[in-house]
């Protein structure tokens, strides 16, 4: 009998959870979380919050790029020199990929904020993320990045167009690539299974998450679980007991289901 109760006590018991796991199961579900609200937003919004996002880690990048690069010398020509135009565009052109901080930070700011402003208006159009449309918003990022750079020669319409066309026709190479290797990643989150693979990710149990979506038992219905639902969707009883647990003491799910 005192084995049994201390089975029992055992049982009850919340497993150690990873820290780490933790996290990265949060920072799942807000992800989660802001790409629902972006999607119920208009096509401008969307596109504005995305280009301010896509500037900004830009600028942290081109930022981090000119630091790394303050050290190098950038080559100017000597005062009163005639260069040839294929002169003039390599220096241009080094110039711009030597730059301080400030100045990698801007160009780079502008390069990623306008490719995934018009990455989100092109999959808004087209209803998809596809190769014709991440091949749009590389042209667009590619000619800004030539525009704000002061690449090229002095033909700046020209340079931006063939600028563009390099940066589409590497990001349409990439794209095919990843499409070959996509069968094997893993795949993006449910937003209607998002706070159950997180509340599954911090007991240890993320195997059971197909048994939740095979019986339909999506995030709405957390509140509403009991223990022959979970044991009709083959959750072994140890499980079972935790789940429960946990959607007892989770005070959000309290509160919907009172």
């Amino acid at each position: 009998m005192g084995e049994e109760k201390q089975g029992a006590m055992v049982v009850g018991l919340p497993q150690q959870q990873n820290p780490i796991t933790q996290i990265q199961a949060k920072l799942k579900e807000i992800e989660t979380g802001f790409k629902c609200w972006l999607s119920k937003q208009s096509m401008a919004v969307e596109a504005a919050v995305v280009t301010a996002t896509g500037a900004a880690q830009g600028a942290a990048i081109g930022a981090l790029m000119g630091t790394l690069n303050g050290s190098t010398p950038v080559p100017t020509p000597p005062p009163g020199s005639a260069l040839n135009p294929q002169a003039l565009a390599s220096l241009q052109q080094a110039q711009a990929l030597a730059g301080g901080p400030l100045v990698q930070a801007r160009n780079f700011a502008v390069m990623t904020g306008v490719n995934a402003g018009l990455s989100s208006v092109m999959k808004r159009i087209r209803g998809k993320e596809d190769v014709e449309s991440s091949m749009v918003a590389a042209f667009g990022s590619g000619a800004a990045f030539s525009l704000v750079s002061g690449m090229g020669g002095p033909n700046l319409a020209m340079n931006a167009v063939s600028s563009g066309l390099f940066f589409a026709l590497i990001q349409g190479a990439l794209f095919k690539v990843g499409e070959k290797f996509s069968k094997n990643a893993v795949p993006s989150v449910d937003p209607y299974y998002a706070k159950t693979g997180s509340m599954l990710s911090n007991l240890g149990l993320q195997q059971y998450e197909k048994n939740f979506k095979k019986g339909l038992l999506t995030d709405s219905t957390l509140p509403l679980l009991t223990d022959s639902a979970l044991k009709d969707v083959n959750i072994p009883p140890g499980p079972r007991l935790l789940i429960l647990d946990h959607v007892q003491r989770d005070p959000e799910l309290k509160s919907r289901r009172v």
